[in-house]
């Protein structure tokens, strides 16, 4: 009888390896797919690509114990070979090799040069054969630090005293109302994807005080612009014990600082690729919605069209005074009107306008949405009655307020468009793994 004990040890290397043990001289085994191969008449060069980067490797003929016009692009190999110096391949090194393993081939050539250093065709393309597009280095590139924004934040918040939660995506009813629900049948009974895990995550502020989730959330709207898509990953957060709605900002700007501090230690390589710089969020600065406004109104002789919302130009205009004016690429708009805000958004006591809530915008564009929350049992079923809303449609939410509920308020991130921005890309679907659209559901 077998037993497992564990992960076993490979033959084979990686990497980080040969990097931290040097192995210069030595002979060792590594594994990887054929990026690209260069054949320069004497020798050959053999590009291998791993999750870490591209490995050189030189075929000699006479030496290499393997029939160079046999080997294709995108084949799996395993390979044989000497570490050597070299300064000009990548991570320094390159192997010498002497014998080639083919682990398998592809059936086809590439649809498109994903050894290139760009790709130059549209997005429609890249979307459509996106498996194989991602194989680009800079392609993947971008899906790695979007790995370390999700890192930077779960890791900060952990150590900020939160509980990782998981809640349901199929509802009875979406936190956010309205009619972009996808609607479902659940064994006879309507239900829908949740927009957002708002009720449940408050209801877990009532347990463990603070708690966050990274996970879908979706939206049935028929938008087909370059910042909205039907599936994305949101970054909630929930705490209790608030102070006030500051106490949310503040712990985003922690959350930001540590996202930045992490790209910058671990996601070097990766930045370098995509020269990205990242932005100085060492504070950000905030302004209520009402004076954002009348401040783009004035810098920019706009008129003021609409003033219970912010137009995407607003948007843009308000990021590009802030840049000009305080160097800041983010800015918290706060207090927005309760016209705008769900029914359970905390309205300010000063002015019940508006309310104890914040956008957080980065180069004029939404990344953020957030506030403090209504936590009094009374006050939460006036509000419900004042905007026309049944109570009963949601009493399973209406507990934990009947039940006793501190001060709480929270956060949604979203993943894609705060890639996006950090990125300068252009459209949202560039930083989603495989994006879902009005038009797209596959691959």
């Amino acid at each position: 009888m077998e037993f497992i004990d564990g992960v076993k040890k490979k033959d084979t290397l990686d990497i980080h390896d040969i990097l931290e043990s040097g192995f210069e001289g030595e002979e060792i085994r590594i594994n990887g797919a054929v990026h690209s191969i260069r054949d320069m008449g004497e020798v050959a060069f053999v590009i291998l690509r791993k999750a870490q980067g591209l490995v050189q490797c030189v075929y000699e003929p006479g030496v290499t114990d393997f029939e160079l016009h046999k080997l294709r692009e995108e084949s799996a190999v395993e390979v044989l070979g000497t570490v050597k110096k070299e300064e000009r391949s990548p991570h320094g090194f390159e192997i010498r090799l002497k014998e080639i393993k083919v682990l398998s081939k592809p059936a086809e050539p590439l649809p498109v040069p994903v050894s290139k250093w760009k790709l130059n065709t549209s997005l429609e393309t890249k979307l459509a054969l996106r498996p194989v597009s991602l194989r680009n280095i800079r392609e993947r590139a971008r899906f790695r630090i979007q790995e370390g924004i999700v890192r930077g934040f779960r890791e900060y918040l952990f150590c900020q005293g939160f509980t990782e939660i998981h809640t349901p995506k199929i509802v009875a009813r979406g936190a956010e109302g309205g009619s972009n629900v996808f609607k479902l049948d659940y064994f006879g009974k309507r239900a829908e994807l949740g927009q957002s895990p708002q009720f449940y995550k408050q209801a877990m502020a009532g347990v463990f005080d603070r708690v966050f989730e990274t996970a879908p959330v979706f939206r049935a709207e028929k938008h087909n612009t370059t910042r909205h898509l039907n599936e994305y990953t949101s970054l909630d957060f929930e705490m209790a014990y608030i102070d006030s709605f500051e106490d949310i900002m503040a712990m985003e700007t922690g959350v930001l600082q540590a996202i930045m501090a992490l790209l910058k230690k671990d996601y070097k390589k990766e930045l370098e690729l995509l020269d990205v710089i990242l932005p100085d969020v060492s504070k950000i600065p905030a302004v209520r919605f009402d004076r954002a406004k009348e401040l783009v109104s004035e810098a920019y002789d706009r008129k003021i069209r609409n003033p219970y919302d912010l137009e995407p130009e607003e948007e843009l205009l308000i990021g590009q005074y802030f840049k000009e004016k305080y160097g800041s690429d983010f800015v918290f708009v706060t207090h927005y009107p309760s016209k705008k805000r769900p029914f359970y958004a905390m309205e300010d006591p000063g002015d019940p306008r508006f309310t104890l809530s914040f956008d957080l915008l980065f180069k004029g564009l939404e990344v953020t949405t957030g506030g403090q929350r209504i936590h009094d049992y009374e006050m939460i079923l006036n509000k419900l009655v004042k905007r026309g809303m049944d109570p009963a449609d949601i009493e399973s939410y209406l507990m934990i307020f009947k039940y006793g509920m501190p001060p709480h308020g929270g956060l949604g991130i979203g993943l894609e468009r705060l890639t996006m921005r950090l990125l300068d890309e252009q459209n949202v679907r560039e930083t989603a793994l495989f994006p879902r659209d009005v038009t797209r559901l596959e691959p």
